[in-house]
């Protein structure tokens, strides 16, 4: 069973260690980016809190006003009750104008923040994506953007209104009545504020621990999910939803723990504020028969103090929220945090017109520092040049065009492209200039025709179709329903491993790159398939430096070099011919390959 981990395996931090400067870092670049809006959106939220402040110093000349022996329409001081209905106006209206000058403000902050992760994540290495948990990862952003959405909003818009309401009020009460009333009110409202921080602070492991079955919960089932042919196979069906339900069993008790705790806190907020509303009526009541204050002041008097807790109660609620907000904006922006292991160099070049020289020179590398893969590993391909990896597994030959890619670095020596550096140039010149065919081709679930175009996204549609004749899928696209449009389906799951590998290769030709990695573009195929996979492979790599990483020696032998690996280093080199001539490894390879098929 997973522990309680974030998506990229970090446990998560508790509440009381949120690093608050970072969050505030993280968010003021989107907000003083629009601070004219900002700015015009407070001036909005202090109208609306002024008028809202007034209504009850009307609705008191109102009261004052009819309270007489002789109530007659003509009494009711008229100026009073259209003030009143100006200032209910007013302050709807001024909050309707705050909202409408802030919302830009707000869903832009969503909107760069969200693409700022997105492209950091398409930043960081091979080897992050390869532990990562989509399922939590995507909770994770999903919750980052809402809490964004939620913390700039209520912050603004609840928290700071209420604290400049309370002030007035405090003020007023001061100014006109009995200190006592301002007294109450603000014992009143301290209380409140540290029950509901204390108790929020209490509740939120349940919080937290809900939060994380979740995204625990999610990640399996998108797992599950993911692999559906593997379920099929296995026919775990049964087995997959019982671990489903395990999860989502301790999702549901940690929830009820959450409503419980949740029953207690609002329970004793309703106990603070009938308290101290009836403490304050009483001592109201007692002025007004001692006649030391008017009814239209007993009327003020607890229309501000209603008026002051209904946001004071919806405070309890957007302080639990908003700590869960800064929770899960903590986790987002940690992923923009999290530093990229393959970076530019600060005096990175652009890698420019490439003749396909590659330079392998004394290379060693390891996933982990107890297991190195490659020692010393030193290969020289020339321009135009076919030339083949081959080994067992665990030789390294699909990690030798990983470096070259530069999904990861080596720890020694240094890989050239025509005589530069490659990690002193631009990760995108570098990229640029190979085109890779993997093993295992995953394409989008989008048509044919857009997956070949990936390939150069801007290409005009007759090169895309120049690339998928000489990738030789036009046959096939034609005996489709729907041809080009034709969707491939999740991870192209709906097309065969063959035509998989020459879309694949059609894109790569779209690419048009002027150095070619074929990692096992075969292995998986028929040997129909393969060997028109192989005759497209031929066409594709004239005049081009191509590297071919191969499990079977049969598909490799016109190459101009074959280099056999064994534990990271190049132990023969040569046509297929002198290998076999030399009566060494690849020789051995050769025959038993030759056994197997026979």
């Amino acid at each position: 069973m997973r522990g309680f981990k974030s998506a990229d395996g970090v446990d998560a931090k508790p509440v009381r260690e949120l690093d608050l400067g970072f969050i505030a870092r993280s968010l003021w670049p989107y907000l003083w980016a629009y601070k004219g809006r900002v700015l015009l959106a407070l001036v909005f939220l202090v109208a609306a809190k002024g008028v809202t402040v007034a209504m009850p110093w009307a609705l008191k000349h109102i009261v004052d006003g009819l309270d007489g022996q002789q109530v007659q329409v003509v009494a009711v001081p008229m100026a009073f009750l259209l003030a009143y209905g100006f200032f209910r106006f007013s302050s709807v209206a001024f909050g309707e104008l705050r909202d409408a000058v802030f919302s830009r403000v707000t869903e832009r902050a969503m909107r760069l923040a969200s693409l700022g992760v997105f492209k950091h994540l398409h930043q960081l290495e091979l080897d992050y994506h390869l532990g990562r948990q989509t399922g939590g990862l995507s909770r994770d952003i999903e919750r980052g953007t809402s809490g964004i959405h939620f913390l700039l909003r209520f912050l603004v818009f609840n928290i700071v209104p209420t604290l400049l309401e309370l002030s007035l009020v405090a003020a007023i009460l001061i100014i006109n009545f009995n200190v006592w009333f301002a007294v109450i009110t603000l014992f009143a409202v301290v209380v409140y504020v540290l029950f509901t921080v204390l108790t929020t602070e209490w509740r939120n492991r349940f919080v937290r621990e809900a939060n994380t079955l979740d995204s625990q919960s999610n990640t399996r089932a998108i797992d599950s999910l993911l692999n559906y042919e593997t379920v099929k196979y296995f026919g775990n069906e049964a087995w997959e939803a019982q671990n489903y339900d395990q999860n989502l069993e301790q999702w549901e008790a940690a929830r009820l723990k959450n409503r419980t705790s949740l029953l207690l806190l609002n329970t004793g907020q309703a106990l603070i504020v009938s308290a101290s509303l009836t403490l304050m009526m009483w001592l109201a009541a007692r002025d007004v028969v001692e006649g030391a204050i008017t009814l239209g002041d007993l009327v003020m008097i607890n229309a501000y103090v209603i008026q002051l807790f209904i946001p004071l109660n919806f405070l309890g609620f957007v302080y639990r929220e908003i700590r869960k907000a800064l929770t899960d904006i903590e986790k987002f922006f940690a992923l923009m945090k999290r530093p990229a292991a393959i970076i530019d160099a600060e005096d990175a070049s652009e890698l420019g017109s490439v003749a396909g020289k590659v330079e392998f020179d004394r290379i060693g590398f390891g996933y982990q520092p107890n297991r190195p893969i490659l020692n010393g590993f030193s290969l020289d391909i020339e321009p135009g040049q076919k030339v083949a990896l081959v080994g067992s597994s665990g030789a390294g030959k699909s990690t030798v065009g990983r470096l070259l890619f530069r999904f990861y670095d080596p720890t020694e020596g240094e890989i050239r492209i025509d005589g530069q550096a490659i990690h002193k140039v631009t990760q995108a010149s570098l990229r640029s200039a190979i085109g890779v065919v993997p093993q295992d081709t995953v394409l989008f679930n989008d048509t044919i025709f857009n997956n070949v175009r990936y390939g150069q996204p801007d290409a005009n549609d007759e090169q895309v179709w120049k690339a998928i004749r000489m990738a030789h899928l036009e046959s096939f696209i034609a005996s489709l329903p729907e041809r080009e449009l034709t969707k491939v389906g999740e991870r192209g799951l709906k097309v065969s491993g063959g035509e998989k590998q020459r879309i694949a290769i059609a894109r790569v030709l779209l690419k048009n790159p002027p150095i070619l990695l074929f990692d096992e573009a075969t292995s998986a195929l028929d040997s129909h398939s393969e060997q028109a996979i192989l005759a497209a492979m031929a066409e594709v790599s004239v005049n081009r430096t191509t590297i071919v990483i191969a499990h079977r020696l049969s598909t490799v032998i016109d190459a101009d070099v074959i280099v056999v690996m064994q534990a990271g280093e190049v132990v023969e080199q040569g046509t297929h011919n002198e290998l076999l001539q030399k009566n060494g490894l690849y020789a051995d390879l050769w025959r038993t390959q030759l056994r197997e098929e026979e």
